[in-house]
């Protein structure tokens, strides 16, 4: 599998995925409830989108293992196991907001290799394989950087929302945004593209799954970023995540967050 033929082949998968997506967003779409107590929302275009990816994926790649949110795993013991989102951020796509998209991700003995993050209503397309990341959109092509953030003073962060984190974590959380330059809800997976796209400098989550986060990882350090878990270990699996442009304001936040 050549690098040509995989970036091709992700583009078909993100092409499928979006067209199955798109006539369902912003309409009068039904919606199930994943939890009997709280809310975790899944529809009919999750459930479409994945099996479109997952169906291109056997019958190109039918050694492949493949991770997906509403299916599950299938050879998970797999050399190469795709992982996916069909919808990351599907609160915001129920209310008709733009900060949602599909996660596409390869994993090669357990690494992340690749990945891609398609917001097809934007047309916008961020992809990374740890050496480079790439935008691609209305605005032209373009390679992807993360910004210098000396102090967690002059920091932008982000999370989804501090209500999805237990209260203890809530209160670390709090530590490092009483520290920040600005504080921002929302975003799900964009905001990660907007670390490494220099716009933003943290962002800080939990109750994070590999599907949530595998395929942001190579694009975070393809733009020149770092993602770790709080305990400053690998990413992939997922649980308690922080990610950020400069290496300093990432040890900075750490420290908060472990006192």
């Amino acid at each position: 599998m050549t690098a040509i033929d995989f970036t091709s082949f992700v583009d078909r998968l993100a092409t499928a995925s979006g067209e199955t997506i798109l006539p369902f967003f912003r309409t009068a779409l039904a919606v199930e409830n994943k939890l009997s107590r709280g809310f975790d929302p899944v529809t009919a275009a999750d459930r479409a989108a994945e099996n479109a990816m997952r169906s291109l994926i056997r019958e190109t790649f039918p050694e492949h293992g493949i991770l997906g949110e509403e299916y599950g795993a299938e050879h998970s013991d797999a050399e190469y196991i795709w992982v996916l989102d069909p919808i990351d951020g599907t609160k915001s796509f129920i209310s008709g907001m733009i900060a949602w998209g599909t996660l596409i991700g390869l994993m090669r003995f357990g690494e992340p290799v690749y990945g891609m993050m398609h917001q097809p209503f934007t047309r916008e397309r961020f992809t990374g394989d740890s050496g480079a990341a790439q935008y691609r959109g209305p605005g032209g092509p373009r390679d992807l950087r993360v910004r210098k953030c000396e102090s967690l003073s002059d920091t932008v962060l982000f999370t989804t929302s501090p209500l999805l984190m237990n209260s203890a974590d809530r209160a670390s959380f709090g530590k490092v945004e009483n520290k920040a330059k600005l504080s921002r809800y929302g975003g799900d997976c964009y905001a990660y593209c907007m670390l490494a796209a220099g716009q933003i400098d943290l962002v800080i989550e939990t109750e994070i799954k590999p599907h949530d986060i595998v395929a942001l990882i190579p694009i975070i350090i393809g733009a020149g970023g770092i993602i770790t878990t709080w305990e400053n270990g690998p990413p992939q699996a997922g649980g308690r995540i922080i990610a950020a442009g400069d290496a300093r304001t990432h040890a900075a936040a750490l420290e908060l967050l472990k006192a």
